[in-house]
């Protein structure tokens, strides 16, 4: 583990190559998981204040699922989360061809909303979890995320590189930077070691 300051990251984030191929993948983080996308009370506000704007970016089954059970819901850990349509997608989601997409971040595409998406979902597959003395950022190697991990191996592109934005958002630049020396410095002991 990294520790910087009061977060402490995996070392994962900064040895494996990530970057996700969403015409392989189909935007399956999308559909598949335990709940919803996490989400903080602030973005629970803010998924309230943007519903007329990112309604029309909806299939009518996730308006239908939101309209019923709510612009966010508690899941089975009592956490905030985007309701899902049925018990698998996310019900912010709509379909390009065969491939899910978020609709919130297509409404913010077209200039309807300052909002992107759920941290969560940007960080996507990476995890923040806070603590009373720190914050753990860990990266989650799902199956549902393998096209990512082959792209990213033939691209040489590691997953602190492919989530630098949303790292920046949650994080601050300048622990980004300080992640990016350490990341450096971490290869360069590895060939020196060879």
């Amino acid at each position: 583990m990294l520790h910087i300051n009061n977060t402490i990251f995996s070392f994962d984030i900064l040895e494996k190559k990530f970057r996700c191929d969403l015409p392989l993948c189909l935007g399956n983080c999308c559909r598949y998981g335990d709940s919803g996308a996490p989400l903080s009370v602030a973005e629970t506000l803010i998924l309230d204040d943007i519903w007329t704007v990112v309604k029309p970016y909806l299939r009518p089954e996730g308006i239908a699922a939101i309209q019923e059970k709510g612009r966010s819901v508690r899941d089975f850990e009592n956490e905030r989360v985007t309701p899902l349509i049925g018990n698998e997608e996310c019900a912010y989601t709509n379909m390009e061809g065969n491939i899910f997409k978020c609709g919130i971040e297509q409404a913010w595409s077209d200039g309807k909303t300052s909002f992107r998406k759920p941290l969560s979902c940007h960080l996507f597959p990476v995890r923040i979890k806070d603590y009373s003395d720190f914050r753990a950022v860990n990266y989650e190697e799902l199956a549902i995320c393998s096209p990512a991990r082959k792209t990213g191996m033939e691209e040489g592109i590691y997953v602190y590189e492919f989530l630098k934005e949303p790292l920046i958002r949650a994080l601050g630049e300048d622990l980004y930077k300080e992640l990016c020396i350490a990341a450096e410095e971490l290869r360069k002991n590895k060939t020196l070691k060879k």
